[in-house]
């Protein structure tokens, strides 16, 4: 294999929100799935682009709250983070550095994630198994990328400025 595509059909790319502040019992702690997207991995020059719909983020779960999510609350989730968060801006990442650290199985891929309109340097560890599976969690700090974090109940209730991303996902053969 030198060039892989891997998109939603092999694997999950999931962002994890967690709440906090005076109000946080009333809000979720959210399990977005993030359904359109794509990576490119080419093994032959060592490097790694991923790009991801902004607008392609779907609730699937709320965990904790005062009363579970509706299909309304999850719309308006929805919009927050198209219109607030991200404000629609492209999603993407591109590595210029692969190393392999201390341990099998580990990959540490360095290169600049594109966000909300921002450009920053990340690396990531990644966990390479059987068959090649490759899955990560990586945490962000939103306001590093000029994301202000959101807020709701006059401030009372906060989305906390670290995200973890999860990704999990098997290249074709």
């Amino acid at each position: 294999m030198t060039v892989a595509r891997i998109g939603p059909e092999q694997g999950s790319l999931l962002v994890k929100t967690y709440r906090e502040g005076m109000a946080a019992k009333a809000g979720h702690d959210l399990v977005l799935e993030v359904t359109r997207w794509e990576a490119t991995l080419d093994t032959a020059s060592g490097t790694l682009e991923l790009s991801a719909d902004p607008r392609a983020l779907e609730v699937r779960e709320g965990l904790g709250g005062v009363k579970p999510l509706t299909d309304r609350d999850r719309g308006e989730i929805r919009r927050n983070i198209d219109e607030k968060v991200l404000r629609g801006q492209p999603i993407a990442f591109r590595s210029n550095a692969v190393r392999i650290p201390e341990g099998p199985g580990r990959l540490a891929v360095e290169g600049e994630l594109t966000m909300a309109g921002s450009t920053r340097p990340l690396t990531a560890e990644l966990d390479v198994g059987e068959g090649g599976r490759v899955a990560a969690t990586i945490v962000l700090t939103q306001s590093a990328w000029g994301i202000k974090p959101y807020r709701g109940l006059m401030g009372a209730l906060k989305v906390r400025d670290d995200v973890e991303i999860v990704v999990d996902a098997l290249p074709p053969p």
